[in-house]
């Protein structure tokens, strides 16, 4: 999220949860009165389902760990509880997304954080709507500026960053371009058709969007220019604006696209994000099945296939580098003239998601070194301490490890001792408040940012809910 410190949640709280190494023969029942749910009272939530209702119920019998139960309790529905709000405009489904502690809808964070829900749409008719509402919202942010990553409820509410640098214009919370946001907007759309079978989300808005799509990322592989985009902001903080007059550092148009900002809304070191360079060729992908057999579109399929190939190609030619240590690995970004940088940075699309979200596989030989270094001392961005080790990130910096990237461990990974220790990690590592948190200290978990994360909170719970669905409750006990 874009200037997180702006909005940030320090949460100093006690750690309230009892030790499963506890010898205590009162110790369930202790737990039972412990462990109270911290969901919304049920007329004051947001958005029910009952088929959500129900995951959770089965959910919990299957879990033997009362704290892991509590917690996915409170996590898996946060985004349901607290940060949508549904209506219908024009006779067509809205839900307009809150990250949480930010009222404002980025594309990245509102496909995520209703992606768990996915799998049960065919379930539950309210909930299937909710989700065609919520592409339909992206849709309309798409069409307004596809160079923005945050946008407003209404056209009437006060642009936050309006003294930025850029096109701002009513509608808009902030204008960082980011490739994922696009992206984030196909992911949801394409799985929700495959999901459901329902088409009617393509409609002539959607069509005018896809193309959009694919005209932005053909102008930000800069062979004609530097393009329209240009940003810059008067902060202290280095990575909140962008050199060169907006533009940023050069870049040698090898075919790559740029990408100004990261994931984490910070400025790209070398425009040509790699992961999201990898996730832009999916969705591309993505588009083109979506143009061929939905929309008819068959130029705009012949595009989106051509662009993907381009892009791919020029990531096997430059941006795949042979690292001292780890031999054959993805850099995280590259400027097109040689330089490149070796880390990760927790936010998704990053190194260690690909696989997640369907850019690599697992055992792909580059992507199995680029784990092994992104994952250590050697990813300057990787902090080990008291209480845990993971990836963090310059965006709130030295020592903080983001849970996100511990889960996007366990979600990539085939190691059940490893995926264990993630959520053994998870679970001691909530500052006692049963939720998941943008950051926390390496040493202290009670010292973390951003109370009310919905992002965290149902990623969280789709990774417990993955694991019971694979019979890997074992897995779920300390």
């Amino acid at each position: 999220m874009s200037n997180r410190r702006d909005f940030i949640k320090k949460g100093m709280i006690a750690t309230a949860g009892i030790s499963l190494a506890s010898s205590n023969p009162l110790w369930s029942i202790m737990a039972k009165e412990q462990y109270v749910s911290k969901r919304p009272a049920i007329g004051q939530r947001n958005f029910t389902s009952q088929a959500v209702e129900e995951t959770i119920k089965a959910t919990k019998a299957k879990l033997k760990d009362p704290k892991l139960a509590w917690m996915f309790e409170n996590c898996f529905p946060n985004t349901l509880d607290t940060t949508v709000e549904f209506a219908l405009i024009n006779g067509k489904p809205d839900t307009f997304v809150i990250t949480g502690d930010i009222h404002a809808m980025w594309l990245r964070d509102s496909s995520a954080q209703v992606w768990p829900y996915l799998p049960l749409a065919n379930k539950d008719k309210g909930l299937k709507q909710l989700l065609a509402g919520v592409i339909h919202r992206q849709t309309q942010c798409v069409l307004l500026d596809p160079y923005a990553n945050g946008f407003n409820k209404t056209k009437e509410e006060e642009v936050h960053w309006m003294s930025d640098k850029t096109d701002m214009q009513p509608g808009l919370h902030e204008r960082k371009w980011e490739i994922d946001s696009l992206c984030y907007t196909v992911r949801l759309a394409y799985h929700y058709w495959k999901t459901t079978g329902d088409d009617s989300v393509f409609d002539a808005d959607w069509k005018k969007a896809a193309a959009s799509i694919v005209d932005t990322f053909k102008v930000q592989q800069r062979k004609d220019g530097l393009g329209p985009y240009k940003f810059q902001r008067e902060t202290e903080r280095q990575l909140d604006t962008l050199s060169n007059d907006g533009y940023g550092r050069p870049l040698n148009p090898v075919g790559l696209i740029n990408s100004s900002f990261r994931p984490s809304d910070d400025a790209a070191t070398y425009g040509f994000l790699i992961p999201s360079n990898l996730f832009a060729v999916t969705s591309l992908q993505q588009l083109a099945e979506i143009s061929q057999k939905v929309t008819s579109d068959k130029a705009l399929a012949t595009s989106c296939l051509d662009l993907a190939k381009e892009v791919e190609q020029a990531i096997a030619q430059y941006a795949v580098v042979t690292h001292p240590k780890y031999g054959k690995v993805y850099a995280f970004e590259v400027d097109g003239f040689g330089n490149a940088t070796f880390m990760d940075d927790a936010n998704v699309p990053s190194l260690i998601a690909l696989p997640y979200l369907g850019c690599v596989s697992e055992t792909d030989p580059i992507y199995e070194n680029t784990r092994k270094l992104v994952w250590s001392e050697d990813n300057p961005y990787f902090f080990k301490g008291k209480a845990a080790e993971g990836i963090g990130g310059p965006h709130v910096g030295y020592n903080m490890v983001w849970p996100m990237s511990i889960i996007m461990r366990a979600l990539t990974s085939h190691d059940d001792k490893e995926i264990a220790w993630c959520i053994k990690t998870l679970r001691d590592t909530d500052g006692g408040t049963g939720f998941m948190h943008e950051t926390f200290h390496k040493d202290d978990p009670t010292n973390f940012t951003r109370s009310w994360f919905a992002w965290a909170n149902t990623l969280f719970g789709e990774l417990v809910l993955k694991l019971v669905n694979e019979g890997k409750d074992k897995l779920l006990v300390s």
